[in-house]
């Protein structure tokens, strides 16, 4: 690949949908880039346009801009920033949202959460204590 840029954006952007194959969704893979139409460099991020991004400058507001964007294209209801942490690995990357989407992601949570617990007590019980870790 000619532009070195491009080249780590590629390889970030790989190297990010390995992890999520692996860790959440085997599913998930790299999008065609579609222009004034894209949905995000990756899907299979539950709920999410993924908009990958590994520079040496981080503009926050224009990724959270461009995913919430981008989430739009893909009918998704959240877009997120995936950036990559410098010399640091997949895992150890920021996924970033604006405080709005945020919101609306944990408003979603706890009703779903809600719904479960009252539907099904014993199954939220038992998914609550696998999902229970501390960061």
């Amino acid at each position: 690949m000619a532009n070195p840029s491009k080249a780590k954006g590629t390889a970030w952007e790989s190297l990010w949908t390995a992890y999520i194959r692996e860790h959440h969704n085997p599913a998930a893979h790299r999008n065609v880039q579609m222009g004034a139409k894209d949905i995000g460099d990756v899907s299979g991020y539950y709920l999410h346009a993924a908009e990958l991004k590994a520079e040496k400058t981080i503009t926050l507001s224009d990724y959270i801009a461009q995913a919430n964007r981008e989430a739009i294209h893909a009918s998704q209801p959240f877009g997120c920033a995936v950036v990559k942490r410098r010399m640091k690995g997949v895992a150890d990357g920021y996924v970033v949202r604006d405080v709005a989407t945020d919101v609306r992601l944990l408003n979603r949570l706890r009703d779903m959460e809600v719904a479960l617990q009252t539907a099904l007590p014993t199954t939220y019980a038992l998914i609550d204590a696998q999902h229970r870790g501390a960061a």
